[in-house]
């Protein structure tokens, strides 16, 4: 039943987090368009409002997959915490090749949004409550 749990645990907190990470991008989107004709080619050149969106995107889905993990394992191991920060950090590694940020966004980005976030979880009251 433990090996249960963890797995579920993981799946969906991948799969919130996952969520999490679309909406905020979705959002920022929405808050601040993008000008007309805009390649992703030339997204360094982007004032600095554009990457506040991002940045939060890749932060609080990784805090929310975390969260959600500890409320279904009821904190019975702290290592797929760790398995879900490394799943985003490696999705965040593929994007930050994928589009052409500054360099110092990536920095920012893979340093503070995704381990952190992971170690922060475990520090929540909502990871010390009870199982559902």
């Amino acid at each position: 039943m433990v090996y249960l749990r963890i797995t579920l645990g993981i799946l969906l907190g991948l799969l919130s987090g996952g969520m999490v990470n679309g909406s905020f991008i979705h959002l920022g989107s929405k808050v601040f368009p993008y000008p007309s004709n805009f390649s992703m080619d030339v997204f360094y050149t982007l004032p600095l409002k554009y990457y506040l969106f991002p940045f939060l995107a890749h932060a609080l889905g990784t805090l929310s997959g975390c969260l959600v993990y500890l409320r279904i394992s009821a904190k019975q191991a702290i290592w797929p915490v760790y398995v879900i920060g490394t799943s985003f950090f490696g999705g965040g590694v593929l994007v930050g090749t994928m589009i052409n940020a500054p360099l110092w966004f990536d920095c920012v980005d893979l340093i503070l949004a995704y381990f952190p976030m992971a170690w922060l979880s475990t520090r929540s009251k909502l990871a010390k409550t009870s199982p559902l």
